[in-house]
């Protein structure tokens, strides 16, 4: 059985799916495809202890701590290829960047913006932490503005990655 709720962060309504053992989504209520492959009316919005965590660590997280991902059981249903891409993002530190280019030099694959573009666990698995080779701020699900206000959030020196200086 799946659950769900929905938390209300600084950048706008986030939906959380998660069944008894792991979460399969994080996403911005008003991001496009995103749940696509759930039927949330399906699930139930009773608020389990999984959830409560999730919640627990959005709140840390938006309180400009820095929790650990880790701590989370995730699920996200994605193709094995889609999979080894979030294992990079996942590993790419609070407040700081990786580019599209650096994630595929990584994995020996020529581009892999498509599979960066299919996060379900939007925030815990980072990808908003992705940029362009040239520092550019491109490609976020929730949005650019949601994208530079994460980074913000975290520190990252907008001006450095602007002028092509990911840090």
């Amino acid at each position: 059985m799946f659950y769900h709720t929905i938390y209300p962060s600084p950048l706008g309504d986030l939906t959380l799916l998660a069944d008894d053992q792991a979460l399969y989504g994080l996403w911005f209520s008003d991001q496009q495809h995103y749940g696509a492959n759930y039927d949330l009316g399906r699930s139930t919005g009773q608020v389990t202890p999984l959830l409560t965590r999730v919640t627990t660590w959005l709140d840390a997280y938006f309180a400009g701590r820095q929790p650990d991902p880790a701590t989370l059981p995730l699920k996200p249903e994605v193709t094995a290829f889609r999979q080894q891409v979030l294992s990079v993002i996942r590993q790419v530190p609070y407040g700081q960047t990786i580019t599209y280019q650096e994630i595929a030099t990584r994995m020996g694959r020529p581009t892999v913006s498509r599979a960066v573009g299919h996060n379900p666990i939007s925030i815990i698995i980072p990808c908003h932490r992705v940029m362009g080779s040239d520092g550019s701020l491109t490609g976020y699900a929730g949005g650019i503005d949601r994208k530079i206000a994460l980074l913000t959030l975290e520190g990252c020196d907008l001006a450095a990655l602007r002028a092509g200086r990911a840090n």
